[in-house]
């Protein structure tokens, strides 16, 4: 089972408030991160998305189902803004609703792993909201897309913008 998370409606649902898992521009130190997510946060940690592979795309990368693990971060919204930033995140990840065709991710509840402060093994597990690309999207980069090593976007990225 996985832990509770902490949400800014107690009481309510897990998944009423779920935190955000963030692995490419919204990154700490990525340009969307500022434009974003600065001020509308309550907490950042590192975390892992497990069974999945990240795939690099035009500035930006694409996580997708897969047998692999996805470096990035776990975001939990500030008091009062959840919906805000929902719709934010939803505008710029281009979701425009479950299985729309128009979709350029589509965003899914997932479990992410929190590695345990100040020891290597032994974290938490939670769920989070996470983007992975759409349908179509992941067609094209089984069969043709740039994996990338390690799972773990980085600015340095010959093809990043």
């Amino acid at each position: 089972m996985t832990a509770a998370v902490t949400t800014t409606a107690p009481g309510g649902p897990v998944s009423a408030e779920l935190p955000f898992f963030v692995y490419g521009t919204l990154l700490p130190g990525e340009p969307n991160h500022d434009l974003f997510l600065r001020g509308r946060t309550a907490g950042e940690r590192p975390a892992v998305l497990p069974r999945a592979l990240l795939y690099d795309g035009p500035g930006y990368p694409y996580a997708i189902e897969g047998h692999g693990r996805v470096h990035g971060t776990l975001l939990v919204a500030a008091p009062g803004i959840y919906g805000e930033l929902l719709g934010l995140l939803d505008h710029l990840e281009e979701f425009l609703g479950p299985g729309h065709p128009r979709n350029l991710y589509e965003r899914v509840v997932r479990e992410v792993e929190l590695p345990a402060q100040g020891a290597p093994d032994g974290g938490e597990s939670v769920r989070a909201w996470v983007y992975l690309a759409a349908a179509a999207v992941t067609r094209s980069l089984r069969t043709g897309g740039v994996l990338i090593p390690e799972g773990r976007w980085t600015r340095s990225r010959p093809s990043g913008g």
